[in-house]
């Protein structure tokens, strides 16, 4: 990571909006593009025009950032993310995480469509994220020791947040919406996996694969913000299901349960509203 662009998106962002005071970043995956319509939107900027971010290249990603607010909530919305495979390196990846870091969040939430694994996975089903398998080619933490990080060697014990799991599995119990919980996989790509990958996956206990969201919780876990992370299974995964997988197809599904995501994104904020009012700042 380049610390110094890291510090001029951060300062970038600061200049056009100094009133912004973000208690939580919501970043959203593919097809995932209006599941933040829930929160009323005050500003916004292009990846493009903010230093070291630039602007996503794959379909399903509009690259926009959004000063939003829900229920008394500030919130950053990240509306597409950065990968890896896009081959400008680890800073445009972690770049949202600092930019909430260095404004004071305290949370992020995280979203992704994704390849299901597990047997009885079906496209359009949900899980909450409670642990994942890094197959990433890298760590995005390689390299000089930046303290807005944590310490040198973060625990990576409990990465997506128990209390954040537990209250989205709730969530989706008051709505009466099927859901999964489980482990993801997240190799670089950007080639999807082929049928012995996604069988080895399998025997290492991954439940879903994907191309993102682990470096974003990894950076989050290890700045102390609390990460929850949701993942659309788009498909089964390859060699578990006869027709090809496309992108326009993981998109597709993601879009087609776009209500259900925002129903629970919205009673998720109602409910964040009063754990993160004033009287409780650090809870």
């Amino acid at each position: 990571m380049d610390s110094y662009q890291l510090q001029k998106a951060a300062d970038y962002v600061r200049q056009q909006w100094p009133a912004a005071h973000p208690r939580v970043g919501l970043m959203l995956g593919s097809g995932w593009d209006a599941a933040g319509d829930f929160l009323h939107c005050r500003a916004t900027l292009t990846y493009v025009d903010i230093p070291g971010l630039g602007s996503s290249t794959v379909a399903g990603h509009s690259g926009l950032l959004h000063w939003c607010d829900a229920y008394g909530v500030e919130t950053f919305l990240f509306q597409g993310r950065r990968h890896f495979y896009e081959g400008a390196g680890w800073t445009p990846v972690a770049t949202p995480v600092y930019m909430l870091k260095q404004f004071g969040a305290e949370a992020l939430v995280l979203t992704n469509a994704s390849g299901g694994i597990r047997a009885g996975l079906q496209a359009g089903d949900l899980m909450v994220l409670n642990d994942h398998i890094n197959l990433m080619d890298g760590n995005p933490l390689i390299g000089s020791h930046d303290s807005l990080w944590g310490p040198r060697f973060p625990d990576l014990s409990h990465v997506y947040c128990p209390s954040l799991g537990k209250r989205l599995k709730r969530i989706f119990q008051t709505l009466e919406i099927p859901h999964r919980e489980g482990v993801y996989a997240a190799l670089t790509g950007p080639t999807y996996e082929t049928p012995a990958e996604v069988r080895m996956l399998r025997s290492l206990g991954a439940d879903a694969v994907g191309m993102s969201t682990v470096p974003e919780a990894i950076l989050a876990h290890a700045a102390g913000l609390r990460v929850g992370a949701l993942s659309c299974i788009a498909n089964p995964a390859a060699g578990l299901q006869p027709k090809q997988i496309t992108h326009d197809d993981v998109i597709q599904t993601s879009r087609e349960i776009l209500p259900r995501l925002c129903g629970v994104l919205d009673l998720l904020w109602k409910e964040l509203a009063d754990e993160l009012s004033p009287t409780n700042p650090t809870a």
